[in-house]
């Protein structure tokens, strides 16, 4: 009884958001509260890819997204695959320096990080928003971690027959780790998608702006147009909702790797 309850008081502001995208203002206003639209309609879809930069921004996020999954996997398994599996001088050190940097708020960062796209030119481009997922502490964590259990004769037996450290990388490592590669490109999608912070610092130009910062300007001062709020963040919600359908059989064994002693 008491999971149901939760689950409703969990559902709740969904299925309030999914009402509320198919009503008018008025109907958004009405009392008492119309739980399911008396009078359904899809004017506040029309109306929200009618406005100014709706499309391109969706657009924009979409790119970011797949292009921070991309470099976020492949730079945070290969510096994975060095703490796990290869030996170097201060290994556990440089680790655990690098462990630490998680405590650093990310807000605190972003001053020297638009200083730094500024000099590298990338400041007010999709650029600066991807730039940074190289440096994913938790993706490379996580990775190591799953990595920590993949026993070392997996790496000794291909090595005998000639393969090099990195052939042995992509064909034995990584196809093992595929559980917590899925579950990792779903929370940087996840992160990507919704981020609106760090786009908010970087972007000046609107043809440039992400998904949360158009939805964003729907929330004004002196008036906030909820339907279309609702609307956008129903669909804003639609690629993570397919991104998980298609890699879920992963998510859960993926997850489980975060408690493994390394």
């Amino acid at each position: 009884m008491t999971a149901v309850l939760l689950s409703v008081v969990t559902l709740l502001p969904f299925f309030w958001m999914l009402s509320t995208s198919f009503k008018d203002y008025g109907a958004i206003m009405a009392l008492p509260i119309q739980w399911i639209p008396r009078n359904p309609s899809f004017k506040n879809f029309s109306d929200l890819f009618s406005k100014e930069g709706m499309t391109v921004s969706m657009f924009n996020s979409l790119v970011v997204s797949i292009s921070s999954v991309a470099v976020t996997i492949i730079s945070s398994a290969m510096a994975a695959f060095a703490f796990a599996k290869l030996d170097f001088k201060g290994k556990n050190v440089v680790f655990l320096v690098y462990l630490a940097t998680m405590m650093i708020p990310s807000q605190v960062l972003f001053i020297p990080l638009y200083l730094l796209m500024g000099e590298l030119k990338l400041v007010d481009s999709l650029g600066a928003l991807v730039l940074p997922s190289v440096f994913k502490v938790f993706a490379v964590f996580m990775l190591r971690q799953r990595m920590m259990t993949i026993p070392n004769v997996y790496m000794e037996a291909p090595a005998i027959d000639g393969a090099g450290i990195f052939t042995v990388f992509v064909r034995i490592i990584c196809p093992m780790c595929k559980s917590s590669l899925a579950t990792l490109a779903i929370i940087c999608f996840m992160d990507a998608w919704n981020d609106y912070l760090l786009p908010l610092v970087m972007l000046t130009t609107k043809t440039k702006f992400t998904l949360p910062i158009i939805l964003s300007s729907l929330n004004g001062q002196y008036k906030s147009e909820y339907n279309l709020l609702m609307a956008g963040a129903l669909v804003s919600m639609l690629p993570i909702l397919v991104v998980y359908a298609l890699a879920q059989k992963y998510f859960a064994a993926g997850l489980q790797v975060g408690g493994v002693k390394g």
